[in-house]
């Protein structure tokens, strides 16, 4: 039987925690680690960091937009990177952001979760600005297929108030903020779809949110006290840890009910340490997590 991607997070959350590493090759990044900026660099770079994480945690996030600028030889990159990742037993979360209507967005899902597919993931970073319910092609083959998807809400960079806080100002959700309507819909999903049809319980659905831990949360209509009060629990993908300044020990307070299940992304932070510091920085930054969460 397919276990669901909420069951499987919650496995390697056990097991490794809660902290995922980004595959973010910035040109900067490649000249500090000594790598040329081309693809050869581009794939030289995920893969030490597949290397690093492999034992240390049990995520990794591809950052997307770096291999598709290098075109099909970039991808290519990517399908080893992901690959290997996946071999090694880690989840991989493709930060693709993706989002559309029909078919064109079920294509989207095929691409990035489909079995088989050479870009095949754990699951996906999606976009939802024609409508949650234009991404319900992408859910349903993510569960039928043990997959998951995190669905851009508040977002951690300065230029997404004025879209993610405006007021819903007809409908059902009247009242409420963009963000809050995405946060409030995708919990809604994982009640009443909790995962695969396996016959197993999670305490962790399958289709999260992204939600920045450099934001109040409140200011965007996310009232997290309301979200994460009953199981399944929506599963939350957290940037803004590290470089963009948000400490660990703000984790709890940030996320509330749904900390258990927030995977906390670094990238930057720990990449800058380097290629023979990387392990070692993963596992410290690791640790410094869970003595916040204890």
């Amino acid at each position: 039987m397919t276990r669901s991607f909420g069951q499987r997070l919650q496995t390697s959350i056990a097991r490794f925690g809660q902290l995922c590493v980004g595959i973010d090759p910035h040109d900067f990044l490649l000249d500090a680690w000594g790598l040329p900026r081309t693809v050869a660099g581009l794939r030289e770079f995920g893969l030490r960091v597949v290397d690093a994480a492999h034992g240390t945690l049990g995520i990794v996030k591809p950052q997307v937009a770096f291999f598709e600028a290098f075109g099909s030889a970039g991808f290519a990159a990517l399908e080893e990177i992901i690959a290997t990742a996946r071999s090694a037993g880690l989840l991989v979360i493709a930060d693709a952001k993706r989002g559309d209507i029909g078919s064109s967005v079920e294509a989207y899902g095929e691409a990035w979760l489909k079995p088989g597919s050479p870009l095949e993931a754990d699951a996906v970073t999606l976009a939802a600005y024609a409508g949650t319910g234009s991404l319900t092609g992408v859910f349903e083959l993510a569960r039928l297929h043990g997959k998951g998807a995190f669905v851009l809400a508040a977002t951690s960079n300065p230029e997404s108030h004025g879209v993610q806080s405006a007021t819903i100002s007809a409908g059902d959700r009247r009242g409420s903020t963009v963000a809050g309507l995405v946060a409030t819909e995708i919990d809604e999903w994982n009640r009443t779809r909790p995962g695969a049809d396996t016959g197993e319980s999670s305490a962790l659905g399958s289709i999260g949110v992204v939600l920045g831990a450099t934001k109040n949360l409140l200011d965007y209509g996310v009232d997290v006290r309301n979200l994460g009060d009953t199981a399944p629990r929506m599963p939350v993908l957290a940037p803004g840890f590290g470089h963009q300044g948000a400490q660990f020990a703000r984790l709890r307070p940030i996320y509330g009910p749904l900390a258990a299940g927030t995977i906390v992304s670094t990238s930057r932070s720990a990449l800058s340490s380097g290629p023979s510091d990387l392990r070692k920085t993963l596992a410290d930054q690791a640790d410094q997590l869970a003595g916040a969460l204890s």
